[in-house]
């Protein structure tokens, strides 16, 4: 440096300086070319956070399900089958009719509901209680000739009933003819079990025999010792 003219030292300095200027601007463009990256990763994540919490809001309806005479629910979100996946402000607008719905009776009946004038259906299923299980013991039962059947049902049963079974036991009698001498089977049906019983209808015997019958013998008896005291004389 010592042998270099003024010149030849100011146009060193002047070249130092210029890649100075570069080296430091192409670090601080580094930088900046390192921040749109970051910031595209951070805005693909939350699209993708936005994508995955995205709601569809199909109304899709459950197939409900209750036994007979029980109380049936006025809560909407009960009747949807997809209830998370359906925005809160959408869900306040849903209309519920259950109005064909009878909970006194079993079978299948239609519910629906409404938004924006548009209608969707749904099945609502009523059972029948479930019965007691029990065996029963029928009756095997003698009754007189022209005798009333009994229409109570425990007449022909032999376990004490409750009201409940009584109401679901069927009784036939369409093949007993009291008005004539005979065996005849019964049936009874409860919970899908069928049962069978006999009733014997008997004719009773008349007074009048019984005294016919009667004065012979005492005929017969009165011969019997005239017959012995003639032997005797």
């Amino acid at each position: 440096m010592k042998n270099l003219s003024q010149k030849q030292k100011r146009i060193i300095i002047i070249a130092i300086a210029f890649w100075g200027i570069v080296f430091i601007g192409s670090g601080v463009s580094m930088t900046f070319m390192d921040k749109p990256i970051t910031q595209t990763k951070t805005k693909l994540e939350v699209t993708e956070k936005r994508i995955a919490n995205m709601k569809s809001n199909e109304i899709l309806l459950k197939a409900m399900e209750q036994e007979i005479d029980q109380p049936i629910s006025v809560n909407i979100t009960d009747y949807l089958e997809n209830v998370n996946d359906i925005d809160q402000s959408i869900i306040n607008e849903l209309q519920l009719d259950t109005s064909m719905v009878n909970v006194r009776e079993a079978g299948t009946y239609t519910y629906t509901i409404t938004y924006k004038k548009k209608t969707f259906n749904g099945t609502f299923t009523i059972k029948e209680k479930p019965l007691p299980d029990m065996v029963l013991t029928l009756k095997n039962l003698n009754l007189e000739i022209g005798s009333a059947l009994s229409t109570d049902i425990q007449t022909y049963i032999t376990e004490p009933l409750t009201e409940e079974v009584k109401q679901n036991i069927v009784l036939n009698l369409d093949k007993v003819n009291t008005a004539q001498q005979g065996n005849y089977q019964y049936t009874v049906t409860y919970n899908s079990r069928l049962y069978t019983g006999t009733i014997t209808i008997y004719e009773p015997q008349k007074t009048e025999e019984k005294n016919e019958q009667k004065e012979e013998g005492e005929q017969e008896q009165t011969e019997q010792e005239q017959e012995t005291t003639v032997e005797e004389k």
